[in-house]
């Protein structure tokens, strides 16, 4: 394979320096209470991977929506349930990968790798994040979203985060996590999760993972492979990896078409905007395919796709809720 067959990376050192050490004591006993208090949030929100954790609140709070069709205030309590679960698998998580994180540029600054969180003091907050979340769907909902809930942590934590380091398509059972979310929101609102109608939804978000993850994958694979992680950019070249992420995004695209097939829109209306939405998503698909393959083309897919997600559950709680 020629170099320049290979995919870009955002750097092309292959030295990572040191990660930065945890100030000391002292310094933190100088700190003003409100600037101390600033920086142990913003520790938290990086040791919960809060951004990841919020895009499952949101499908599950989703889910919820689609089955009730109408507004809830239980639903604060669901979605604050899955927002704890999903909290303390990406705090698990940074455990589990501390090592892997510390060769990654994108990742050596995570606060278990530099040490401003013990391994240790992690696990505990991940466990008392854990048991809250479940408790709240299993006292205030019911067992089925509860167990759910942590089926899904078992699953990211016990089994993808381990199958990631050995095989290079880990994300396809891995996608199961993101598929859980709307199910458990379904369930805490009553709802069968084995409802073909919730198995449309969680199909599309399992669907939806798999481009999402290459498309990172495409903008940080040097990053994986100086980690000693299987990736695919070590097995199929720029154009060979264009074309897989094409498939993908456009069958994500025609998943979410299925969800008005599967009445769980009942405003033409929001239908009309899930087909513009799905044609939309195709095009950016094809701009990918048939664009010049460079540094910033990966990114703007990314986000893309993530736009796409957001605007589909959008669609949804505004068909539910109207």
């Amino acid at each position: 394979m020629n170099l320049s067959d290979k995919l870009p990376t955002r750097s092309t050192s292959n030295t990572i320096t040191k990660p930065p050490k945890l100030k000391d004591a002292d310094s933190v006993g100088r700190m003003p209470v409100r600037a101390w208090a600033a920086s142990r949030l913003r520790l938290v929100a990086e040791l919960t991977k809060l951004r990841i954790a919020l895009l499952s609140t949101f499908s599950a709070a989703t889910g919820y929506l689609v089955w009730c069709r109408m507004p809830d205030p239980d639903i604060i309590t669901a979605s604050l349930g899955v927002l704890l679960l999903a909290m303390s698998a990406c705090a698990i998580n940074q455990v589990q990968d501390r090592e892997i994180d510390a060769r990654m540029e994108r990742t050596r600054r995570r606060p278990v790798v530099t040490g401003a969180i013990r391994p240790a003091t992690a696990l505990a907050f991940a466990a008392i994040l854990a048991a809250a979340g479940f408790l709240l769907l299993w006292l205030l909902h019911n067992p089925t979203a509860a167990l759910l809930g942590l089926l899904a942590v078992a699953w990211y934590n016990g089994f993808y985060t381990y199958v990631k380091r050995i095989s290079a398509v880990a994300v396809l059972p891995g996608a199961l996590v993101g598929a859980l979310p709307p199910v458990i929101g379904w369930a805490a609102a009553g709802g069968n999760p084995l409802d073909p109608r919730v198995l449309a939804l969680a199909f599309f978000f399992f669907i939806w993972q798999v481009p999402h993850f290459w498309l990172l994958l495409a903008a940080f694979g040097g990053d994986f492979e100086r980690a000693g992680l299987p990736s695919l950019t070590k097995v199929f070249n720029t154009r060979q990896f264009t074309r897989l992420s094409f498939v993908w995004m456009l069958t994500a695209a025609v998943s979410s078409l299925l969800l008005p097939l599967y009445l769980l829109t009942s405003s033409p209306w929001i239908s009309l905007g899930m087909i513009i939405a799905g044609f939309w998503f195709a095009w950016q698909a094809w701009k990918l395919l048939r664009g010049r393959f460079g540094p910033a083309l990966p990114p703007r897919a990314f986000h893309a796709i993530n736009l796409y997600a957001f605007y589909i559950m959008a669609l949804l709680a505004a068909d539910a809720l109207l």
